[in-house]
């Protein structure tokens, strides 16, 4: 009989003892390699660009490495955010991860949603938390920020607030000079707000400080 191939991932880094930036209490920060966009101005360029730098880890390699802060995780309701990069590209990893750390620890997805449905139902029954990053609802500038129709996108949007809590759910929205306006921001918090998600994070981006690619 065959053995089964070992999961493994490529992770850009680990950042241990981050607060109230990544979801509720203190948290640790996946980073993963590999995403389906390729947005103008990103805050993980490396995601894409520097897979020989990325570190191959087991998802037992990644528990012991963060065991260390389980008492923190505890104390505080936290736990891993998985982030990239698209985590929703190793839902093999965080289901094999999540069967590793049990049930005590909360684990956050910081996601576009841009993957194929099936990936997100993988997860969704050991994932406790989505950070959303939707974009752009308008399909001409999601694609010409992103290089990518946002039609999916928004369709695991939809599966999602009707097959989990959507006080679970934290979409943001970025305000990025010469692609969208403030304008568009209103129409896509009036879309997102229709399904019934109430937590929506604005912000702007400041461009210059990355690197376009």
């Amino acid at each position: 009989m065959e053995e089964a191939k070992e999961i493994t991932a490529r992770i850009i880094g680990v950042v241990r003892h981050r607060l109230s930036t990544d979801g509720e209490g203190v948290t640790t920060l996946v980073g993963f390699w590999g995403c389906p966009l390729h947005c103008q101005y990103c805050l993980n360029p490396q995601s894409l660009s520097e897979e020989e730098k990325a570190r191959i880890y087991t998802p037992e390699k990644l528990y012991q490495e963060v065991l260390i802060d389980q008492l923190y995780f505890l104390a505080t309701n936290g736990g891993i955010t998985f982030g990239g990069g698209e985590p929703l590209l190793r839902t093999d990893f965080i289901s094999a991860f999540r069967s590793l750390c049990g049930p005590q620890w909360n684990i956050t997805l910081e996601t576009s949603l841009n993957v194929p449905l099936a990936k997100l139902q993988k997860v969704s029954k050991v994932v406790n938390n989505y950070i959303v990053d939707i974009k752009e609802i308008n399909p001409d500038i999601y694609r010409r920020y992103t290089g990518k129709d946002n039609q999916q996108a928004l369709e695991n949007l939809r599966w999602l607030t009707q097959n989990v809590n959507p006080e679970s759910i934290i979409v943001r929205i970025p305000l990025i000079p010469d692609f969208n306006t403030e304008e568009e921001n209103q129409k896509s918090e009036a879309f997102i707000r229709s399904l019934g998600i109430q937590k929506i994070d604005r912000f702007p981006y400041q461009k210059e400080l990355y690197k376009s690619r």
